[in-house]
């Protein structure tokens, strides 16, 4: 028998895999890049204004996150502005991943950046003027205090909808389309250029900490070293959270597997009965959205539909590709 076909009407679908709080996520990093943006020039007209380094240094600093922010805003409008565009074969719901893995990179300069700086304090110390220092990292952790907040909200919202499509190629194809959005963590739901802004506003406001205490420490003692010492640490927490961000979104941009849970409930779901799955792969399309390609073997035949049907409670499916074949016939393919 060869492989099956199945007269099926050709499908009228699209590619929209952003997440369910795009939008939203976007309006509220805009909001945050103004507030960074109004603090980073009044500490730097401040600092040419009263002769102050620190304080134009400091707004220096936030420029960078701004800058990183800035980056994140433009992905959320480009992936939305385009999310419709037949350019991309599966939507621009990665776009994100790719801002969050550069915004990786930027943080990992600044924790260098700063471990160089802090490095060099520790074998040359500088006079400092402990009132104004301290005033500035108040200031700044007030500012990124107010900026978390606006990031770190929930972004989880729950709604879904599922509609499905097949084909009638050289073998059956069927694309099943359904998103749910769940409150859990793993990396397919994660959106990560939301976590890399969040993360480069919890990466200054750690730094604000570190220096509040590094200086009280030093003005109360007269522990000079410990302003640097404070500086290193802050370095070694960020350079750990910009390789997390690296890691996690490097996996996603190489289509590494996101969700090895949702897999095996593939594999299961579809063997239960008998049938076997000669080839799979999953990757992540956006946040709350997987994409796989099932080659299945079986001894009878169905259509399509029947593997759609049995695979909508992997919720997080959102384009669903099925190639059948039977059991036994000169195309079937051989399991890798």
């Amino acid at each position: 028998m060869s492989e099956s076909a199945f007269e099926v009407p050709l499908p009228v679908h699209t590619h929209f895999f952003l997440g369910g709080g795009h939008q939203r996520n976007e309006r509220q990093t805009w909001v945050v890049i103004w507030l960074c943006a109004a603090m980073m020039a009044a500490e730097i007209a401040g600092g040419l204004m009263f002769g102050s380094v620190a304080l134009v240094a400091d707004g220096l600093h936030m420029s960078t996150h701004a800058g990183a922010l800035l980056l994140a805003a433009l992905a959320y409008a480009y992936a939305r502005r385009h999310a419709q565009d037949p350019r991309f074969s599966f939507g621009t719901g990665k776009l994100g991943d790719l801002a969050g893995f550069t915004s990786a990179i930027v943080l990992a300069m600044i924790a260098l950046l700063i471990g160089y700086e802090a490095v060099t304090r520790l074998f040359e110390p500088v006079p400092i003027d402990y009132r104004e220092a301290i005033a500035i990292a108040v200031l700044g952790l007030g500012v990124n205090g107010a900026s978390a907040w606006l990031l770190g909200g929930d972004h989880d919202h729950h709604h879904g909808h599922d509609h499905g499509h097949d084909h009638d190629h050289d073998h059956d194809h069927d694309h099943g389309h359904g998103h749910g959005h769940h409150a859990t963590h793993h990396g397919a739901h994660r959106d990560n250029n939301m976590r890399a802004a969040f993360i480069h506003v919890m990466a200054d406001a750690a730094v604000s900490v570190l220096v509040i205490s590094g200086l009280t420490l030093a003005w109360a003692f007269g522990w000079v070293w410990m302003d640097p010492v404070a500086g290193l640490i802050g370095a070694v927490v960020i350079a750990n959270w910009s390789y997390g961000l690296v890691r996690d979104t490097g996996r996603i941009l190489l289509d590494m597997t996101p969700d090895q849970l949702a897999v095996d409930r593939i594999r299961q779901t579809i063997e239960a009965d008998g049938d076997r799955i000669a080839d799979l792969h999953v990757w992540r399309l956006g946040p709350g959205h997987l994409g796989a390609i099932l080659s299945v073997v079986t001894r009878a035949p169905r259509d399509p539909e029947h593997y759609r049907a049995r695979l909508a409670h992997v919720r997080e499916l959102s384009h669903v590709t099925v190639e059948i074949h039977a059991q036994g016939s000169a195309g079937a393919p051989g399991i890798t």
